[in-house]
């Protein structure tokens, strides 16, 4: 029942978000919508900016649903950019009514998972510390969010898999080469 819950009052929100600003939604609007009391919604999120991220987990981990190893990280890029064209009005809209700030932490929690994996494949037989494991996610992670928030921010119209290609090209054997400058070091 309680992911239920959590289901309606994502749907109901992007639903709202296609006809009206994010400022301007309430969540009087979307309990009624979904036929819940406000203290149902209150037992799930604090806001409705902890529902805006709960939906960006949701999409991003079922994005990336077995997609996190090196062979597969490109189709999983891939399906973030997806994700995101199919969430349009509702990303358009957060980006819009909400800080850089948080768009950015939404997408950080959308693509960390993605390199972390390929990051943790690529140094299973390397000696390499976790904190640099976790500084090479964090370096792929911050580059992909920038190119990314520039795409939204250009209103989404620059075809998606010439980006992806493009980040692709440029990671293609820098991953690998980050853990063995790494581990080279100590």
């Amino acid at each position: 029942m309680s992911n239920m819950t959590k289901q309606a009052l994502e749907v109901s929100l992007k639903k709202m978000m296609q006809k009206k600003p994010l400022d301007k939604i309430t969540i009087q609007d979307l309990t009624a919508d979904c036929g819940i009391s406000r203290m149902a919604f209150y037992y799930h999120f604090k806001d409705i900016y902890d529902l805006i991220e709960w939906v960006c987990v949701e999409d991003a981990s079922r994005a990336l649903r077995g997609k996190k190893s090196y062979d597969t990280w490109h189709e999983g890029l891939l399906q973030i950019f997806e994700v995101v064209l199919e969430n349009k009005p509702f990303v358009l809209n957060a980006y819009r009514c909400i800080s850089r700030d948080q768009m950015e932490s939404y997408l950080y929690k959308l693509t960390y998972a993605l390199i972390r994996g390929v990051v943790d494949e690529k140094s299973q037989d390397a000696h390499i510390s976790e904190p640099d494991k976790e500084f090479i996610a964090r370096f792929y992670k911050y580059s992909f969010v920038g190119i990314m928030l520039d795409w939204i921010k250009q209103g989404m119209d620059e075809d998606y898999h010439e980006i992806a290609e493009k980040i692709s090209m440029t990671m293609r054997g820098n991953v690998a080469n980050a853990i063995k400058n790494f581990t080279e070091e100590k």
